[in-house]
């Protein structure tokens, strides 16, 4: 009786990791500039422009170390290309990955030099992620077992 216990809980379980893996959204990875990554010279504006940028995305800086930096700031701040006061609150690693946690305006700059006054920022919007209108994996379980909760 314990082995086909235990069978049923892995067949179980495989339904379950089938049903709900597909569910698990990837965000999409944006490497901010493509192959021009972070650096000056750059439009950073016409690059974001043609994207949607989701909740759970993510952006890549990739530079030169020691030639830019990441800062996150808010509107006035990138407006004035006004770098924080803390500067340890920069990314500094050559290839910083920010995950866009929350929907709303988000701006970026580099804070090395003049870049940022030169065009080296970037200002997005994140929208929430959208909710698939399929039906949910427990839906799909509870079709399988005949509404048996787990």
């Amino acid at each position: 009786m314990a082995m086909a216990l235990s069978g049923y809980s892995n067949v179980i379980m495989i339904v379950i990791v089938t049903f709900f893996s597909p569910c698990i959204a990837m965000g999409t990875e944006y490497v901010v500039g493509d192959h021009h990554g972070w650096a000056t010279g750059f439009d950073y504006n016409i690059w974001a422009a043609d994207k949607v940028f989701k909740v759970g995305d993510s952006l890549v800086f990739r530079y030169e170390v020691g030639q830019h930096n990441v800062y996150r700031v808010n509107a006035t701040a990138f407006q004035n290309c006004t770098v924080p006061s803390n500067h340890s609150e920069a990314l500094r690693s050559g290839n910083d990955v920010i995950v866009l946690a929350s929907p709303g305006q988000k701006w970026y700059l580099c804070g090395v030099g003049e870049h940022c006054t030169t065009g080296q920022k970037l200002a997005i919007t994140v929208v929430p992620s959208t909710i698939s209108s399929s039906p949910s994996p427990v839906q799909h379980t509870k079709k399988l077992f005949g509404g048996f909760h787990f």
